[in-house]
C-alpha cells in the first residue's frame, strides 16, 4: 500500500469516526427518581437536573444528606443508561459494518469502530 493509499484510508477512518462521533452525540437519557430528573447525551454530557418543589422543601427542612444521595444516584443512573445506549448502538454499527466487509467494504471502517468502541467500555 502506497503513500497515498494510506492517506486516503486514513481520511476515510476520520469521516467515519466523525459520524460516529455525531450519532453518539445525539443520543440522550432520561433518569428519575424520588423526584429528581436527569438526562445526560452520548458524550456524557448533562443536558438537564430537574429538581421537584417538594424534594427542594425537604432539603430547606434539614435533609441535605438525603438529597445529596439522590441526587448523585440520579446522575449516574441517568449516566449509565446513555452509557449502555451508546453501547449497544456501537455495538449495531459493528455488525452493520462487519456485512459490508464482505461486500468490498475493505474493513477500513472497522478500525475505527473497534477503537470508539473502546471509548466506551
Amino acid at each position: 500500500m502506497g503513500i497515498i493509499d494510506q492517506v486516503k484510508q486514513a481520511m476515510a477512518l476520520r469521516k467515519e469516526a466523525q459520524k460516529i462521533q455525531s450519532e453518539v452525540e445525539r443520543l440522550s437519557f432520561k433518569y428519575e427518581n424520588g423526584g429528581i430528573a436527569c438526562e445526560a447525551r452520548g458524550d456524557m454530557t448533562v443536558t438537564s437536573i430537574t429538581i421537584a418543589d417538594d424534594v427542594v422543601k425537604e432539603v430547606l427542612s434539614g435533609k441535605p444528606d438525603k438529597f445529596n444521595t439522590m441526587l448523585v444516584n440520579v446522575i449516574n443512573g441517568a449516566l449509565g443508561g446513555v452509557k449502555k445506549k451508546t453501547q449497544e448502538m456501537m455495538q449495531q454499527m459493528m455488525m452493520n459494518q462487519g456485512g459490508d466487509e464482505g461486500a468490498g467494504g475493505g474493513g477500513g471502517g472497522m478500525s475505527a469502530m473497534s477503537a470508539l468502541g473502546k471509548l466506551f467500555k
